[in-house]
């Protein structure tokens, strides 16, 4: 193989970068950090075996592809190939990834790797009530029974919990919530849904906002020296309150390992097939858009209806 010459890749590096930021706006906060991470492991792949990136020859993306297969799921490669295809697309430069090589080299990663996607634990209302039960008196204390419970009625992915606002809450006389999700996964447009709690959900974020007193528009804000920040937290807090409120209630690690940022809509969907309610109407409560993933969520619910 040629030599690359280290300017050229450093000036490629910035034009795509720079057209990246095109993106901004379009696509989620989290796909956009995902390309990025996809094209700086691309780009450094080439720079270590020596190849041009962009454009990238049908044999290199082929052979990067070869070289992620054993390490990463094919759902990943896959995104990395849609992310070298759109850098290819911003600098106007001939496209490889739509060759039938590339589609053949897919297909065998993803049939060497025939395995079941690992489906979080769901935080049904039974671990509901235990995680609720050992958060603590305080403010942050709170807010997590706030979150949890909102989070489990909801029917909410971590990144929709996190981005309510309080215009999205509204308190309904009879103690519950009306909430409006705005955006999500599956609605990138924003038409939204509507959703409706419980009235212990209801009491949880009266209690918070009460204690936060501050007219700020993130719905739940992080906690600093016992201080509110002004600001919406980060999907990923979702993920580490759900993790640590498992091992507080005392469960076995492994157990509380598999619970994740998804338990709380796992959890919700399997108690509301358990409770009588179709495939139809759970699609409706939690913004379902493919009748295939709602049924992974509901296998281990499944089995246990008639118990």
């Amino acid at each position: 193989m040629s030599h690359i010459d280290p300017s050229h890749l450093h000036k490629t590096e910035h034009k795509w970068r720079q057209e990246f930021k095109r993106l901004e706006g379009a696509y989620a906060p989290s796909t956009m950090r995902a390309y990025y991470a996809d094209i700086e492991t691309y780009t450094r792949w080439c720079a270590q075996t020596e190849r041009t990136p962009f454009p990238g020859s049908v044999d290199t993306v082929c052979a990067f592809l070869v070289d992620q297969g054993p390490e990463f799921t094919p759902s990943t490669v896959r995104r990395r190939v849609y992310a070298i295809r759109k850098v290819h697309q911003l600098l106007c430069l001939s496209d490889p990834t739509h060759d039938e090589d590339i589609n053949l080299t897919f297909r065998r990663i993803r049939r060497s790797k025939a395995s079941r996607p690992r489906q979080a634990k769901g935080m049904t209302k039974n671990y509901l009530d235990k995680f609720l039960a050992v958060q603590p008196d305080t403010p942050w204390g709170l807010r997590n029974k706030a979150m949890l419970s909102l989070g489990y009625d909801l029917l909410a992915r971590r990144s929709e919990l996190v981005a309510l606002t309080v215009n999205d809450v509204e308190f309904l006389g009879d103690g519950t919530l009306r909430v409006l999700i705005r955006r999500s996964k599956a609605d990138p447009e924003g038409y939204g849904r509507i959703a409706f709690t419980s009235k212990r959900t209801g009491q949880f974020i009266t209690d918070w906002l009460d204690w936060r007193s501050q007219d700020f528009q993130p719905l739940f804000n992080p906690i600093y020296h016992g201080h509110v920040v002004d600001r919406h937290l980060s999907d990923t807090s979702v993920k580490h309150l759900i993790k640590s409120a498992a091992k507080g209630a005392g469960l076995d690690p492994g157990e509380a390992n598999d619970f994740s940022g998804h338990s709380m809509r796992v959890g919700a969907a399997q108690d509301l097939l358990k409770a009588g309610h179709d495939t139809a109407a759970i699609m409706r409560a939690g913004g379902w858009k493919s009748i295939n993933v709602l049924t992974r969520y509901l296998e281990n619910a499944e089995c246990n209806v008639w118990l």
